[in-house]
């Protein structure tokens, strides 16, 4: 499941590939994160239109978003018979634009359990387009919120050594069949695949992208053994003991 991911390309680059008519001003983000706006490319009266989302699919038929789980992820084999993403399938289909995504590796169990944080994209640093479903959900005070959510499938080669999901990447080729409203789920069924092998590279890295609050460079620079044993170093105490921990408060942590 991809739960974080990155937009570190100027605004204009993001226009140029995506062909909308808007400006946008944005800042680069290295970790963006779920519940958060973020941007989307969707065909709106026959042009393709950059507006901001929620992450965090919401049903039209949710009374209380507290009340349903957080939708971050589509399973792409089951969204055309799941009443929660079957119609977004057939009508509100969109991209979300990226240039890194985050997946994380867990090795062995208890106390002695390791997570690893890893880092995909393309080897050129360019673009890319998540597959991603939309659904305006409206309150019952009749606010309206739109809602995104990107859709996943199968590990391809890469992904399979630490993931069993990878996000449906589509390629430029198939931005114009991917967001055609009249076009019905099972003619974009072929869309729904695995991203080849070579398209993206994966780098591991630090532990900075575990917090929500860390949104610079730093987050991408890679794995640094020296660097990632130096807390533990610092962590005990002239006589030996460990050292008494702050407490975390767990604000934006993943783990």
């Amino acid at each position: 499941m991809c739960g974080r991911y990155a937009i570190t390309l100027p605004p204009d680059a993001m226009r140029s590939l995506f062909a909308y008519r808007e400006q946008p001003n944005f800042p680069p983000r290295y970790n963006i994160a779920p519940t958060q706006p973020v941007p989307v490319v969707r065909l709106h009266e026959g042009s393709r239109q950059f507006m901001l989302m929620r992450w965090g699919f919401l049903p039209g038929w949710v009374k209380d978003p507290r009340d349903f789980p957080l939708v971050i992820n589509i399973r792409g084999e089951s969204a055309a018979t799941k009443p929660s993403f079957r119609a977004a399938l057939t009508r509100r289909r969109c991209l979300m634009p990226a240039d890194a995504f985050y997946e994380w590796h867990r090795l062995g169990q208890g106390q002695q359990a390791e997570t690893r944080a890893y880092l995909f994209r393309r080897p050129d640093r360019g673009l890319f387009a998540f597959a991603a479903l939309w659904e305006t959900w409206h309150s019952p005070d009749g606010s309206e919120i739109d809602t995104v959510a990107l859709v996943n499938g199968p590990a391809n080669g890469l992904m399979a050594a630490i993931h069993e999901r990878c996000p449906v990447i589509i390629a430029p080729r198939d931005f114009d069949c991917w967001l055609d409203p009249m076009a019905d789920a099972k003619d974009t069924a072929h869309l729904l695949r695995p991203p080849p092998d070579d398209l993206l590279e994966m780098v591991r890295i630090g532990n900075a992208v575990n917090k929500v609050a860390h949104d610079g460079p730093e987050v991408q620079e890679p794995f640094d053994p020296a660097t990632a044993e130096a807390p533990k170093a610092a962590a005990v105490t002239a006589r030996g003991k460990p050292a008494t921990r702050a407490r975390d408060d767990g604000q934006g942590s993943l783990f």
